[in-house]
């Protein structure tokens, strides 16, 4: 991208893992995207390091730079550090993305959406009580809802099943996939090679 001055600028986006800080949040359900943002970032050669609201590191890909934050702020303030960095970095909201676990969406699916409700789900809730508005690409890797009524906190915050193990680990390389397809593809490309797998 050129500017008015002739300068190069690098096509910018923001990519957003959702999840508490600490070991005993480590590798649980709800966690599930910080573990997409670890491996996306490993995968290509980033070095997450402490900074303002969030652990953040940067990837460039074909010309792209991908920003890639962990919120430190606790789940039900992940909104803080989304517009702390949209803002800082200049980021429109149509270039952020944001990877969630969703209760809603069984454990054999990934799903990605241009926009839509909280679900109940208190990093969403606090991104969009500070956006305003909800209409913001998010990823959201299932979990399932296969426990006892009124187990559902435990679910979530819990670690994944043994048999659940595999999936995972797949769900997580091609959500991986999917942040490649929505920076240098759009997002309606990556919902036709995400939406419809199967795990």
């Amino acid at each position: 991208m050129i500017n008015s001055r002739g300068f190069f600028i690098m096509d910018k986006f923001l990519i957003v893992g959702l999840g508490n800080i600490g070991t005993e949040y480590e590798h649980t359900r709800h966690n599930i995207g910080f573990d997409i943002l670890d491996f996306f970032v490993q995968k290509n050669g980033g070095l997450f390091q402490s900074d303002r609201l969030a652990f953040k590191a940067e990837v460039k890909l074909k010309g792209k730079l991908i920003i890639c934050i962990k919120p430190t702020t606790f789940m039900n303030l992940s909104g803080k550090a989304v517009k702390y960095w949209m803002d800082k970095e200049k980021i429109d909201v149509s270039r952020i993305f944001i990877l969630v676990d969703e209760l809603a969406v069984p454990l054999e699916k990934i799903k990605i959406k241009p926009a839509g409700s909280d679900g109940g789900h208190n990093g969403l809730k606090s991104i969009q009580e500070i956006l305003g508005h909800s209409n913001y690409p998010r990823l959201r890797f299932g979990i399932g809802n296969d426990f006892p009524k009124g187990r559902q906190v435990e679910h979530v915050l819990g670690k994944w099943a043994k048999k659940e193990e595999a999936i995972v680990a797949k769900k997580i390389e091609i959500s991986a996939e999917a942040i490649v397809h929505f920076v240098l593809t759009d997002l309606q490309h990556a919902m036709g090679a995400i939406n419809n797998l199967t795990f």
